[in-house]
């Protein structure tokens, strides 16, 4: 399978997914090493397109190196939920796994998928049994494949969201890897004869894709899904209730990597608009262009951004109607107004009702009086709605009946969870894990952000900002999980209690923000925020948002993108 590649020129990952047999590595000798909490130093590279990331408890690091002990090893597992949408059933299943084998929480995670925390390696099995037989699985969740495809799942202003919302699911399949190495290692199926390599992977071969590939549906008005941060971006075109096809976005990402100017975060082009029939052959094309021409040898220029800016964007177009046999058609004209969710009871074209509810850093769990994960269970046992997991990490509980409104407010009023008195900056707030467990992180997130927002509110609260929706978000370091370059206010971990500061994106998430300052801790970051929310609230014309105001006031320097959409 290797004996004609010059690995020299190829990152050291690549020979690691080439020489894994699609996929297969040495897991299953490294699931049963009963010596380690961890596995095998190249299983953790193939562990990722399993949908599994190992991690250690960065908390306790250094007592554990006093004693000479081995990190706390544990593991994060990855659900995969093509458009957001789980039912009752699976959602009770979702929570029997996370107290069972987990740390007794559900994170939701920005893609609209499942997050298991503090996972240990003689629990993996069980637990990926457990989610296939809730109908849900965990394959392509993480890798060097196509990950969990978006879709936005609010349905209050259109009638096509549920058409929208079954093409993100038939993407999602075919672009799912076919290895049955999964199957085998996982839910004990027997190996089957191997064929050539176009049976066992037809579309990705042995060598997947260079990097990651994110894909995204929303549906105007909403941005929800934030689609220009997507490697490929599918707009919603509808007229008169009829769903006419997307418009194609291509080369969004966020990633980027301090210190390193090769590395930046980019907003998708605009290519062309598709017809429904073909929105499956559009992203397989799109894939296997980056297949081909994708950077193998530096894995940080691997993204589909940094292929298209070396080829250019009519180049990588053209080269897509050629492997598709026929052309885009022009754009159509859209209109975006929001990427944050909307909460509250909401009653849609479909007569149903729909109740969107904040969930802080998507951290589904009982504190104190709040009982969040409780209030959640006790719902979903009564099977009356459907559960949306939103792309800011929030939940919608849809589809129900209008006399069932009543039995779901008096549960959530049980748990102190209805009214949500909240500001506007909290409930458009993201947050990724960060520490404790995430080995990248540089600085807090999850669990720093709500407590800097609470003494963000004070200025919000003096300034008559409260119900203004202003989006901040926060994430330990400089990959860009949480979004943080298109929003509003960004706060990027530099290190343990300090961050660089962003300002200028927008509400609509159509532009990208600019670096303010540089190493900030909490104090330089109130600061520095409160004479500028003061000029905001003086200052701003009428309907004018935050991020808006920031440039045009000169905060921050004017922002000339090309990608800069003004639809």
């Amino acid at each position: 399978m290797s004996d004609n590649i010059n690995w020299a020129e190829l990152s050291e990952v690549e020979k690691i997914k080439t020489e894994s047999n699609y996929l297969r590595g040495t897991l299953e000798a490294s699931l049963a090493d009963p010596i380690t909490g961890a596995i095998a130093l190249d299983d953790r590279q193939v562990s990722k397109f399993h949908g599994i990331y190992q991690q250690f408890d960065r908390d306790n690091e250094r007592e554990r190196k006093k004693t000479k002990l081995e990190p706390d090893y544990s593991f994060l597992i990855r659900v995969r939920v093509p458009g957001g949408v789980v039912n009752a059933k699976q959602w009770l299943q979702i929570d029997q796994i996370s107290d069972k084998y987990a740390n007794g929480t559900i994170k939701l995670t920005t893609r609209q998928a499942f997050q298991f925390h503090g996972v240990l390696k003689g629990n993996l099995k069980p637990s990926i049994q457990s989610i296939n037989k809730a109908l849900l699985d965990t394959i392509a969740a993480c890798g060097d494949v196509n990950r969990n495809v978006m879709a936005s799942p609010h349905p209050y202003a259109s009638e096509v969201f549920d058409q929208v919302q079954k093409l993100a699911g038939k993407v999602s399949d075919h672009l799912t890897p076919r290895t049955p190495a999964y199957y085998e290692i996982w839910l004990d199926q027997k190996k089957v004869a191997e064929g050539s390599a176009g049976e066992v992977e037809p579309l990705y071969g042995p060598v997947y894709l260079p990097r990651k590939f994110k894909i995204g549906f929303t549906t105007p008005p909403f941005n929800d899904t934030d689609i220009f941060t997507q490697d490929l971006g599918f707009i919603a075109i509808e007229n008169n209730g009829i769903l006419e096809g997307f418009n194609i976005v291509v080369g969004g990402g966020m990633g980027t990597t301090f210190g390193d100017a090769e590395t930046y975060p980019r907003l998708g082009n605009v290519l062309g608009f598709t017809s429904v029939e073909n929105t499956v052959d559009v992203a397989e094309k799109v894939v296997l262009l980056q297949k081909e021409l994708g950077n193998r040898k530096v894995r940080k220029n691997a993204r589909l951004k940094y292929t298209i800016d070396r080829i250019g964007v009519d180049t990588f177009k053209e080269l897509l109607n050629e492997k598709l046999g026929y052309s885009l058609e022009p754009e159509k004209s859209y209109a975006l107004v929001r990427n944050g969710d909307k909460f509250g009871w909401q009653k849609a074209k479909d007569g149903l009702w729909y109740l969107g509810l904040f969930i802080e850093g998507g951290r589904v769990k009982d504190v104190d009086h709040i009982k969040i994960k409780s209030a959640l269970q006790e719902i979903a046992k009564l099977n009356i709605s459907d559960f949306r997991l939103t792309g800011n990490q929030n939940l919608i509980l849809g589809k129900i009946e209008e006399e069932n409104k009543a039995k779901i407010n008096q549960i959530l009023k049980k748990h102190q969870l209805l009214p949500q008195a909240i500001s506007g900056t909290r409930a458009n707030s993201i947050a990724c894990v960060a520490l404790n467990t995430c080995s990248l992180a540089f600085a807090e997130a999850e669990r720093y952000l709500p407590f800097l927002i609470d003494k963000i509110d004070d200025s919000l609260q003096e300034f008559g900002l409260t119900k203004d929706e202003i989006v901040i978000r926060m994430t330990g370091c400089a990959n860009g999980c949480g979004r943080p370059y298109v929003a509003e206010i960004g706060f990027i971990g530099k290190a343990p209690g300090r961050y660089n500061f962003y300002l200028g994106g927008n509400f609509k998430g159509t532009r990208l923000n600019n670096l303010y300052r540089e190493n900030v801790d909490e104090v330089e970051i109130l600061n520095e925020l409160r004479p500028i929310l003061k000029d905001y609230s003086e200052n701003r014309t009428k309907g004018e948002e935050f991020g808006d105001f920031v440039i045009r006031k000169q905060y921050v320097a004017e922002i000339v993108n090309p990608r800069d959409f003004k639809h």
